[in-house]
């Protein structure tokens, strides 16, 4: 694409940017998610493929992600939607642009940490606008703060998004050899990491099993030509029908009546 971009694609960026900022703490919908937003912006870019493809590996890198107490992972809004932007407008590789993306994750993540610092003190309004028994006054703080955060999201996003299209591609050219191999290196194990981390939160000896039979079946699957190309398909369904069948089990488990001992068992 090499930096041809029209102001609709601008405006559309903003707005995709505006409503997952919005959505990442507020409509909880997953629309925020690296591997929707990658397609997303892939189709307003004109390159949905590329896209998916960036926005699966962003996605398999932040999987772990998780805000402990006040401390704020690296954005996954600003730095999914970057890392699209940089691999189609700039021809990136996808694992290069993921690792090209972290700062802008990391300003997403200054940028959450600022402003949740700035609403601290707007508490106290909530609070006494819920002594008044005025909910109005809550509803509209909350609104206040949506807008706040997608505005701050889309505003980064679309002036990295317009100056990348300006000078971006001297940068590129700009890296050594050496560097953008290293980074796209760091960009292709960061999806490990993120699994790892997964793993060390979920880790559970009742659930190794199921791990291993996975890894098992994946190798399997993939090595068989007339199946690989459907090999994730086909162990999401493997997944859902023993995670179908655990429910059905438990469910029948706990609607069964408990046996009650008499003296003539010796209980």
């Amino acid at each position: 694409m090499n930096g041809d971009i029209s102001a609709v694609q601008i405006i559309l960026v903003f707005i995709v940017t505006f409503i997952a900022a919005i959505d990442q703490f507020n409509f909880l919908e997953s629309l925020y998610q690296p591997i929707v937003m990658g397609a997303v912006v892939g189709a307003i870019l004109g390159d949905v493929t590329t896209g998916l493809v960036v926005g699966g590996t962003y996605q398999l890198m932040t999987i772990g992600n998780m805000p402990v107490g006040g401390a704020q992972p690296p954005n996954a809004v600003i730095g999914g939607i970057m890392a699209t932007i940089l691999a189609v407008t700039l021809g990136l590789t996808p694992t290069a642009a993921v690792a090209t993306a972290i700062p802008f994750s990391l300003l997403g993540q200054y940028a959450v940490t600022l402003l949740f610092t700035v609403m601290s003190p707007v508490m106290a309004y909530a609070d006494a606008a819920a002594a008044e028994a005025n909910p109005g006054k809550i509803v509209r703080l909350n609104y206040l703060a949506m807008g706040a955060l997608g505005l701050f999201f889309a505003i980064i996003v679309t002036l990295f998004f317009v100056g990348g299209a300006a000078f971006g591609q001297r940068v590129v050219d700009a890296i050594p050899d050496w560097l953008m191999t290293g980074l796209s290196a760091a960009g292709g194990m960061m999806r490990y990491v993120g699994f790892a981390i997964l793993l060390k939160v979920m880790v559970s000896r009742d659930m190794w099993g199921f791990y291993f039979m996975g890894f098992a079946l994946a190798n399997i699957v993939a090595g068989i030509p007339s199946l690989s190309n459907s090999a994730l398909l086909l162990l999401a369904f493997v997944g859902f029908a023993f995670a179908f069948w655990d429910f059905q089990n438990q469910t029948a488990f706990r609607a069964a009546p408990a046996s009650v001992g008499g003296d003539e068992d010796g209980i």
